[in-house]
């Protein structure tokens, strides 16, 4: 695939007039802050410039629009570009937006009023402190977003009592320790993303949907994914499937002694889990023969033909590159990966973190979602590449017969469990709209729930977290695409855990005691958070 820019730029020179009435506007546009009324104002959310400097002061307040309204000019422009596609201009708009975003005044001490303030009002102890922070990550390798002596797992995160029932090479299986004197008969085995720990379901004892869900009374199970070295490279994604979920969940509903589970996938484990769904609905004639009786998708994609910003990094360009770094490593590295994901919110989670740490002189917040995300995983190299070229790029699962998995052409409306789907407003990893699309591709009854903020705070999102929660819940609409369903629903106050174990309490069978003792063929190897979870 061509850069871009070139693209961009090749365009724009086979159409100079157009050229011209561009480089005007933008010049218009760059020397547009003696102007009376204000140019551009920073958007909602943009917190960059909320320090009342920005407004109260002539010259920064200037800088503030002159730099606003030209980047804002120039990104316009390059979507108006003639003659390129829509897929070209918005990878272009996105590299763009990296420069913009880089040059801020708000990135830069000297045009920055908090900084300036900082350092009056602290004698300049404040630049020294932000150099120190410097030389910390730079010892480190990393703009460390998290100091991780805040935390420590078993204690801190991932500290739900539990004990591992089930070892391979590919995952350990955490069956949790019952508060209740019984619980319910049908277990929940939860299939976290392999592209971190599965302890984000499991953080803080106030933010683990684990300790929510024991605490209602189900029998919970998890996968915790190893953490992938070179001699996994061959590792591949029917290996999640098979090796990973399905024998999970063969467990789970052996160690409970039941003839079937509910399942729950988060991010790419939900879209195995998916895929894993249609191959046992192909398999087996009757849904009874089917080890799960219905499920809950959480944050996933299945229809991946509008994924969201990461697109930008996806082409035949930057995916042959992947796989060549992948050839000689046998795997892509967590810190490769983190700087990805970040890069799709760089003001964020670049930036924000720049100027408050090496700036501003302030020690990286002790947020346990942070040092979640700090403690990454690789990727093994089959896996990955199958995961972008066949799911993002050709996006075959979403297309009926497409995916091959094991002999079998997958179709998800094969599948007939009810499933119970959850989507993010602010979500810029799996957009809420493209979850819609991807629940409805399901042949089953599929409740489907919205919920505010983003992919993680959206699904860690416990009762009473602030007094702004709300989400949407309704069954989904067939024919109808997700402005269509959105338009006719009604918010509900707190949080959609609430709406969700009431779902399954519904569902998950009669109460038993639980069991006091391990089961003879999966005995009790060590205590949560095991092994894997651990391994760097």
């Amino acid at each position: 695939m061509p850069n871009p820019f070139a693209q961009v730029a090749a365009a724009w020179l086979a159409h100079p007039m157009e050229l011209a009435r561009a480089w005007h506007e933008l010049a218009t546009v760059a020397w547009a802050t003696g102007m009376p009324a204000p140019v551009a104002e920073a958007a909602e959310g943009d917190d960059r410039f909320t320090d009342p400097t920005w407004r109260s002061n002539p010259f920064f307040h200037g800088l503030m629009q002159q730099y606003l309204g030209f980047t804002r000019t120039l990104e316009r422009q390059v979507y108006d570009t003639p003659g390129v596609s829509e897929r070209e201009a918005r990878s272009a708009a996105f590299w763009l937006r990296h420069w913009c975003n880089a040059v801020a005044p708000s990135n830069f001490a000297l045009t920055n009023p908090q900084v300036l303030r900082r350092a009056f009002d602290s004698g300049g102890a404040s630049l020294r402190q932000g150099f120190e922070e410097w030389l910390r990550d730079l010892l480190a390798g990393d703009l460390r977003m998290v100091d991780p002596a805040h935390f420590e797992l078993g204690r801190d995160l991932a500290a739900t009592p539990g004990r591992v029932v089930m070892r391979n090479s590919l995952m350990e299986l955490i069956q949790y320790a019952p508060v209740r004197t019984q619980v319910r008969s049908m277990p929940l085995v939860l299939v976290p993303p392999w592209i971190n720990k599965y302890y984000i379901l499991d953080l803080t004892e106030r933010q683990s949907l684990v300790r929510h869900l024991v605490e209602q009374g189900f029998d919970v199970f998890i996968v915790s994914w190893k953490n992938p070295g070179a001699t996994m490279a061959g590792v591949t994604f029917e290996d999640h499937l098979f090796d990973g979920i399905l024998a999970a969940i063969e467990a789970a509903r052996t160690i409970a002694g039941v003839p079937q589970v509910h399942a729950v996938g988060y991010c790419i484990g939900g879209t195995s889990l998916s895929a894993l769904m249609a191959w046992l609905n192909q398999r087996h004639r009757s849904a009874r023969q089917v080890p799960v009786a219905h499920w809950t998708l959480l944050a996933t994609l299945t229809d991946f033909s509008k994924p969201g910003d990461i697109a930008s990094f996806i082409n035949d360009d930057t995916v042959a590159m992947l796989d060549g770094l992948m050839a000689r490593q046998g795997f892509l590295d967590a810190q490769q990966i983190g700087w990805s994901f970040r890069m799709l919110r760089p003001n964020t989670q670049i930036w924000r973190y720049v100027v408050h740490k090496y700036l501003l002189g302030e020690p990286a917040p002790a947020l346990a979602p942070l040092a979640w995300n700090a403690d990454g995983t690789r990727q093994p190299r089959a896996t990955h590449a199958f995961c972008l070229r066949e799911l993002y790029q050709d996006n075959k699962l979403a297309q009926p017969g497409r995916l091959d998995i094991r002999g079998q052409k997958l179709d998800l409306g094969r599948i007939r469990q009810p499933l119970y789907a959850v989507g993010a407003v602010a979500d810029h990893i799996t957009p809420w709209r493209s979850t819609y699309r991807s629940a409805a591709l399901v042949g089953a009854p599929v409740r489907y729930v919205l919920t505010a903020s983003g992919h993680i705070l959206g699904i860690i999102n416990p009762p009473g977290g602030n007094a702004k929660q709300q989400f949407w819940s309704a069954p989904l609409i067939s024919g109808r695409d997700a402005k269509d369903w959105l338009a006719v629903q009604t918010p509900t106050a707190g949080s959609w855990w609430q709406d969700w174990t009431q779902w399954l309490h519904a569902r998950c069978g009669a109460m038993r005691t639980p069991a006091a003792q391990a089961h003879p063929d999966y005995p009790w190897l060590c205590d949560a958070p095991g092994n894997y979870v651990r391994e760097h």
